[in-house]
């Protein structure tokens, strides 16, 4: 104990020197538990993303753009596929279950997702949890709209708020559905996944803000298809004399319905961007997805999320070694600062040693002192480095689950990163031999010696 306290008096008596040489240190030791950490949270919320879903079909590309765009929404769809092949597919024996979606349009920077009510009875995130709302239910009307959590959130939206949606996924559009707005039925509980950035409308809502556009322009023209000019048409058909036009009203509803159930399969009758596939037999996977790949009818591909992913680590794999590289090689430097330091400052220490060594002080209590203070100064940058990565955790937590929707834990200390502290204590002692040694072999006569 009385060493512990000789060695703390001593850094406190160099503290300028020390200060340094633990911010060096706190940093390296942060680049190494920060990098770690989220390299395996970034894992584990990509993982955690999607779950029960057993193939991704989509248009013939690059696996991974199909992963990223569908799943993880990043990017865009090169090519569509037709709503008849979905159809095809539904049908195959071993296909459960299937979801059509269909994106490209966005409000205030968030995706929208064309799909059906099966999406929100299918869909499965972490170890198969379920999608559940927290407020509202799906949506069953044209121009109904589900909006995930973060959503919901930032934006401030509530059950009954009407938004409009824009043209293409640019967080600033010019190109707006003005004439179509969209009423609030569902808010999604969180799920720490890309549901929660994205808004959620039917097949029939996307196809009818959609019609008469050509090429992501709208081409005018007469046919009334928007929602206000549909509420218009009732309202002037309801100011018609009924009784004078009886007859005529009857066969003009007949007409009604047969243009209502036209528009209906109208609107089922489009592009989609990618297909969510649930099997009734896993074992049958490559079997099925061998079929979709050879499929004839369109150039199709079949991609199963677990490998897509796998393949995804892989290819950034030379990215996070990088990353780690570095982040040790500002450890190491840092090391090699702090034994610098302590050989440099011998000399102005040895007059210290000296009168420590005529007070019965041995070579051996000269060698374990600094090995000490070596300690001490490697632990305590660690504690500031463990502060500081949990303050920096704890203020970035929303805002990389808002904008990313990744989850990250505060909670870093596995043993990995307790074997990468230990490695950085062991490192610090065999450094602190250098210096500890050079103490030892200094003479007590030279460091009395009052030099002019």
């Amino acid at each position: 104990m009385m060493r512990m306290r000789l060695a703390g008096k001593s850094l406190l008596n160099r503290r300028g020197t020390v200060f340094l040489t633990i911010l060096s240190l706190t940093i390296g030791i942060l680049l190494v538990l920060g990098i770690n950490h989220l390299r395996t949270q970034v894992k584990e919320s990509f993982n955690n993303t999607l779950s029960g879903t057993d193939l991704i079909v989509g248009a013939r590309g690059g696996a991974l753009n199909l992963l990223l765009y569908s799943v993880f929404h990043m990017g865009s769809s090169t090519h569509s596929i037709r709503w008849q092949t979905y159809e095809e597919l539904a049908k195959h024996s071993q296909v459960k279950w299937a979801i059509p979606l269909a994106m490209g349009d966005s409000h205030k920077g968030h995706r929208v997702v064309a799909t059906t009510p099966d999406f929100f009875a299918h869909y499965a995130y972490g170890k198969k949890q379920q999608l559940n709302f927290a407020a509202g239910k799906s949506f069953s009307g044209k121009y109904d709209v589900v909006i995930g959590a973060a959503v919901a959130r930032k934006l401030g939206y509530q059950l009954g708020d009407k938004i409009v949606l824009a043209h293409g996924i640019a967080k600033i559009s010019l190109t707006k559905h003005d004439n179509s707005p969209f009423v609030i039925t569902g808010v999604l509980s969180p799920t720490g996944t890309p549901v929660d950035n994205s808004l959620y409308i039917s097949l029939a809502g996307m196809a009818a803000i959609h019609e008469g556009w050509q090429s992501g322009v709208k081409i005018p023209s007469t046919k009334k298809t928007s929602q206000q000019t549909e509420q218009k048409q009732d309202e002037h058909e309801h100011e018609h004399d009924q009784e004078e036009h009886h007859e005529h009203a009857d066969d003009h509803s007949s007409e009604e319905e047969h243009d209502e159930h036209h528009h209906d399969h109208h609107a089922y009758d489009q592009s989609l961007s990618a297909i969510f596939v649930g099997l009734n037999n896993r074992e049958t996977i490559f079997a099925v997805q061998r079929q979709i790949n050879q499929y004839t009818g369109e150039p199709l591909q079949a991609i199963i999320p677990g490998l897509a992913l796998t393949e995804l680590w892989q290819l950034v794999g030379s990215v996070e070694t990088a990353f780690n590289l570095i982040a040790w090689l500002v450890v190491i430097a840092g090391l090699l600062g702090m034994t610098t330091s302590l050989l440099a400052g011998l000399s102005q220490r040895q007059r210290e040693f000296a009168i420590l060594r005529s007070l019965g002080a041995g070579p051996w209590y000269l060698f374990v002192l600094v090995i000490l203070e070596v300690l001490l100064i490697c632990i305590s940058a660690i504690v500031f480095a463990i502060a500081l990565l949990t303050l920096l955790l704890w203020s970035l937590q929303p805002w990389l689950l808002s904008e990313w929707g990744i989850q990250l834990s505060l909670n870093f200390m596995t043993p990995q990163q307790g074997y990468y502290l230990l490695a950085i204590l062991l490192s610090s002692v065999v450094l602190s031999l250098v210096p500890a040694f050079n103490a030892c072999r200094r003479a007590l006569g030279d460091g009395l010696a009052v030099k002019y």
